[in-house]
């Protein structure tokens, strides 16, 4: 653990702008795949749950290598771990451009997400120990925004990337941000004495790795695979429950556990652990489905698609510098309440749109939600550890990134998989009323009868399509109805102490 700043530290400025460049790579990479995953589809031959996997598979390997950073950077040093992962994502960022099937595409993803874990929780760890107490907080409204804006722009990046070049350019745009950073961290970043004799629970990270794994293969492949009616998704769910069942064994019963179980005791934290989970769950999912959604029902181009989708990280970046400044003077819990409200209220109306829905409204929609999302980011980094002993720090903002990582990966997986099976379901009811005694068919529609193999084909597109709209829909209101509770959340937290400037929020060091 690293003490406090000095007040004047060489290269400070140079060392913000490396260590945000590394913390915008790697959110940027968790959605920036978004938009181009139909042109990726076809060069790729997956099908839509099977290159859903390209995002998840990076999301799942970045939240279980999350946990184990901050002993790796007190065992081997931060500069050399920061270094190396700078490296080591920028590497295989170019591998999953050169991909040429899926095997290798979900390959390298794994690879990129497994560098890519510790790039956040180090630049953020990097920022508080270069700035002293006082100027913490400006110091991570600017990290929490490449943390919150990075996801958020991403489709809009990848975009314009695939329509000017192609969908492998979305990868290689981080060979000069991963060359700039690493220089710039080599040259100028302080370096930190390694602690050799430093002991790491494998047991307690291994049996939580299979359990993080297992549930992710299972929501990933369930659809596909029939559920539980296939061996390999039951093996799938035993692996996940056994691991968390062992895990959580292993972490109140083992001398010193892979987590300390005293964490959990701290209300504040606990319950910004599950709303963070929800935050993950929405902000990536809504992202996910978006591009899809733009693209494939309302015909935009790939690159309009993610002109629509910027606005969303406009409204996140304002709604953040709003709740920044009055978090000193408003109670942070009634900004969370305001964003989860308003968070709510645009996947509300969200429910009942159709392609033919203007790029107006869809613009003012998604900068209410970035807004949204914003308003409840920031007070929930001061809250959550409001009332944490300083000792638990660093595992309580471990935990919250995995929990943000975690819930990512499932929700992605589980509204990828409800689109899916929801079409399918309206489709074969909506195939219930063709039928010569439907009104609807008589008249001048009687043309759309499948009676010859055109007319079967324009009226299959068809049924497709308002299939697709009802699956969309229903997927909105799940995240509705999922960012929700996180209102009963707030009852349980209590609000930081008066004078604190929020400080205690951002003491948490990973080295």
């Amino acid at each position: 653990m690293a003490g406090e700043p000095q007040e004047v530290v060489p290269h400070r400025t140079l060392i913000t702008v490396c260590a945000m460049m590394a913390t915008l790579m790697q959110s940027l990479d968790s959605t920036i795949a978004n938009v181009a995953l139909p042109y990726m589809q076809g060069s790729l031959s997956a099908s839509y749950d099977e290159i859903t996997w390209v995002l998840t598979s990076y999301i799942t390997a970045a939240a279980i290598m999350t946990a184990p950073v901050g002993w790796i950077s007190a065992r081997f040093g931060l500069k050399r771990l920061f270094l190396l992962s700078m490296v080591g994502f920028t590497i295989s960022s170019m591998l999953c451009g050169a991909a040429q099937t899926l095997p290798e595409m979900i390959a390298f993803r794994l690879l990129q997400g497994v560098f890519g874990a510790a790039l956040v929780p180090l630049s953020q760890s990097t920022m508080l120990n270069i700035y002293p107490a006082e100027k913490r907080g400006s110091a991570m409204a600017i990290w929490g925004m490449g943390v919150m804006v990075g996801p958020i722009l991403g489709p809009t990046l990848g975009g314009y990337l695939t329509e000017l070049y192609n969908w492998r350019w979305v990868f290689f745009v981080n060979l000069p941000f991963g060359i700039l950073a690493t220089a710039g961290m080599a040259m100028f970043l302080p370096k930190t004495d390694p602690e050799a004799g430093l002991k790491f629970d494998w047991f307690g990270f291994g049996v939580f790795a299979i359990g993080i794994a297992g549930l992710q293969l299972m929501l990933d492949r369930g659809e596909t695979m029939d559920w539980f009616g296939s061996t390999e998704i039951i093996i799938e769910a035993v692996m996940a429950c056994l691991g968390f069942y062992l895990f959580i064994v292993h972490m109140l019963t083992a001398e010193k556990p892979f987590i300390t179980p005293r964490v959990f005791k701290d209300r504040n934290l606990t319950a910004g652990l599950l709303m963070m989970f929800a935050v993950g769950m929405v902000m990536l999912a809504v992202s996910a489905l978006l591009a899809p959604w733009l693209q494939l029902l309302a015909n935009y181009p790939v690159e309009t698609a993610g002109l629509v989708l910027a606005p969303r990280g406009f409204g996140t970046m304002g709604a953040m510098m709003i709740a920044g400044w009055l978090s000193n003077k408003v109670d942070a819990r009634l900004l969370m309440g305001l964003g989860i409200i308003i968070l709510a209220w645009s996947l509300y109306l969200m429910t009942s749109w159709t392609p033919a829905v203007s790029e107006t409204t869809m613009v003012i929609n998604t900068t209410l939600q970035g807004a949204g999302l914003g308003f409840v980011f920031v007070p929930l980094q001061v809250v959550a550890f409001a009332t944490l002993e300083p000792l638990l720090r660093t595992e309580g903002t471990a935990l919250l990134s995995l929990l943000r990582n975690v819930g990512s990966a499932i929700g992605i997986s589980i509204t990828s998989a409800l689109v899916t099976r929801n079409g399918q379901i309206e489709h074969a009811a909506l195939t219930g009323y063709i039928t010569p005694l439907n009104r609807a068919f008589q008249g001048s529609a009687a043309s759309l009868m499948p009676t010859t193999s055109h007319a079967a084909q324009v009226l299959n597109g068809m049924l497709n399509d308002q299939s697709q709209i009802v699956a969309y829909n229903n997927d909105w209101k799940l995240m509705m109805l999922t960012s929700l509770p996180m209102l009963l959340l707030l009852l349980l937290m209590r609000g930081p102490k008066k004078g604190s400037g929020g400080s205690a929020a951002h003491a948490p060091v990973m080295d």
